[in-house]
Order: C-alpha cells, then structure tokens, then sequence
C-alpha cells in the first residue's frame, strides 16, 4: 500500500508504466465535477470508476482483495478512512474469488486505518487487502483500476 498527496505522485509513478499516465489524466480533468460512473482510458488496461458512495461504519465494511489489478483510490470530496490488513493474515473468507466481479472479501478485522482528505490518494496491490468508504455520510472518489 502507498499513500500519498496527488502533487507527490511523480515520486511513484516509475513504479508501473500507467500510473503517469493516470495521474496526468487525473490531474488535467475536472473529475469532482464530471459525469459519475467509468471513464475509459487506456481499454482494459486503465479506466476509473468516479463514484459518489455512502461511507460505512468500519465494524460493516469488509476487506476486498483483487488479483489482476492494482487499485487507485483518489479522494475528491468529504473524508474516508481504508482499512487494511496483510493478506498472510486472512483468516474469514466471505466470499470466494470471482473471476467475473475480479474480487474475493473477508470479514477480518484491519490492522491500519489510513484516514484520506481530498487530493490524496492510496495506491493497494493485489497482496493488499483493504476495507474502502469508511466513515460518515457521502464522499466522492475516484478508483483507477490499473491492469496488473
């Protein structure tokens, strides 16, 4: 897991050949404004879901786990906090792996909370199971999905 502020993301963005291609689409559009829903970039291999979802309390969110992309949570509006927890550790599989939905959840409880306020971001790897929109009322968010 990384986190970060968007003005900092040239630090990684050598760390996956879309990820500059990401924060630049990111940080020329007005997305906070923008038409909710995927905005295609790159096919399969780079688009964002901009979404404006109600935020959970921690003890009802569960840990989500993808296998072939990298997630980008980017933060636009209100306050979120994601859990996190090392995937050694997952002992309560919810549901399955899904090829299909590119996701399997656990009801394990996080070890880290990072608490995120607009314009920062977290970047989670498919090792990093994490507990996204918690916390109080809407937010809106954008999460880059960046084929592995």
């Amino acid at each position: 897991m990384i986190v970060s502020n968007l003005q900092n993301s040239q630090r990684i963005e050598s760390l996956h050949p879309l990820f500059k291609t990401l924060f630049d689409y990111v940080k020329t559009h007005d997305l906070l404004h923008a038409e909710l829903g995927r905005i295609e970039i790159d096919g399969e291999r780079l688009y964002i879901n901009n979404v404006n979802p109600e935020c959970v309390a921690p003890e009802k969110q569960v840990l989500e786990l993808h296998r072939d992309y990298i997630d980008v949570h980017i933060l636009l509006e209100g306050a979120e906090t994601i859990g996190w927890k090392a995937l050694e550790d997952l002992q309560k599989e919810v549901k399955a792996y899904s090829e299909e939905e590119e996701c399997a959840l656990y009801s394990d409880v996080p070890t880290t909370y990072v608490h995120l306020i607009p314009g920062q971001f977290v970047i989670v790897y498919p090792e990093d199971p994490h507990a996204p929109i918690i916390g109080q009322g809407r937010i809106r968010k954008l999460i880059a999905k960046v084929r592995v």
